[in-house]
């Protein structure tokens, strides 16, 4: 089985939810570091002869419309991951609709093309956001990948869906990759956590998950493989989240490359429709994993 590589297109000051993270009003302002690590990233991808989704910010892909020309030429599915970057439990269904059309529209005027796929900041969907799954169907797009089955700061659903399933009907949902090692939810395979853990467990969790016939989703972000970049004044904790192991980022990558298929979530939902079945979604609603259980969370 095929797994699912995927890079949020963000840039080095999209830390979430710390007071040291500069306004949207600021944003211009600041130097940024998003087209040499983007361009990089592409670049790889080129190497390996490997297709991914891109799930760019509408801010980046507004303020740099050739990043998204170039991904779209090179062949790379064109998402969206909102437009301002804004946790969604912070949001009101309607903000939260007018961010994720705001998004979609700019990247399809772009491409010309239909955007179908969505990811939240933050993988920030709790059983606080019902409204959620509706407002994307509504916004137009198809298939998401904003739920992390597992605790982490930002949120987190207790549900048993480990695998794409459909979600009212008609949505199709890429959970996270998380996978059970000694009774806990844990993930290994992007952000932080692909930084934390040696590439030897990386590499023996996703085989442990192909197991399970389940696809891995990988998630990395541009800033991930610039170990130079900008930093925000941070805590301690914080600080260690978000940059820990930021040079093993491009070795693990490459290895990961090299050693197992990836495609994009366009690839896969034409090659795989029996994840689909809509028998295999529950009908219990999903509950907020509790704080208290957590984990280290590292976006």
């Amino acid at each position: 089985m095929k797994n699912i590589f995927t890079v949020d297109v963000e840039d080095w000051f999209h830390i979430l939810d710390f007071p040291s993270a500069p306004d949207i009003s600021q944003w211009n302002s600041l130097p940024s570091c998003v087209e040499r690590n983007f361009g990089k990233l592409l670049d790889i991808f080129t190497e390996k002869d490997v297709r991914v989704t891109c799930f760019f910010l509408g801010y980046i892909a507004e303020r740099y419309p050739h990043l998204v020309r170039e991904a779209h030429k090179r062949g790379h599915e064109i998402a969206s991951h909102g437009y301002a970057h804004r946790l969604i439990y912070t949001m009101t269904p309607q903000a939260f609709l007018e961010d994720a059309t705001k998004s979609k529209s700019i990247l399809e005027s772009i491409t010309g093309e239909p955007v179908l796929g969505y990811r939240g900041p933050g993988f920030s969907v709790t059983a606080e956001t019902p409204w959620f799954f509706e407002t994307i169907l509504k916004a137009g797009y198809r298939y998401d990948s904003s739920v992390f089955p597992a605790p982490r700061q930002h949120g987190g659903l207790d549900t048993d869906h480990y695998s794409p399933h459909l979600v009212s009907g008609e949505l199709m949902e890429f959970p996270i990759t998380v996978t059970n090692v000694l009774g806990q939810r844990l993930c290994f395979f992007g952000g932080g956590y692909l930084r934390l853990f040696p590439y030897a467990v990386v590499k023996q969790m996703t085989r442990k998950v192909l197991a399970e016939n389940r696809p891995v989703v990988f998630y990395v972000h541009p800033r991930e493989i610039d170990p130079t970049h900008p930093r925000l004044r941070l805590s301690p904790i914080r600080a260690f989240k978000s940059y820990v192991n930021l040079h093993s980022t491009e070795p693990k990558l490459r290895k990961i490359l090299d050693e197992f298929e990836v495609t994009s979530f366009a690839t896969f939902i034409a090659e795989n429709p029996d994840f689909f079945d809509e028998s295999a979604v529950s009908a219990r609603p999903p509950k907020s994993v509790s704080k208290a259980k957590s984990v280290s969370e590292a976006a």
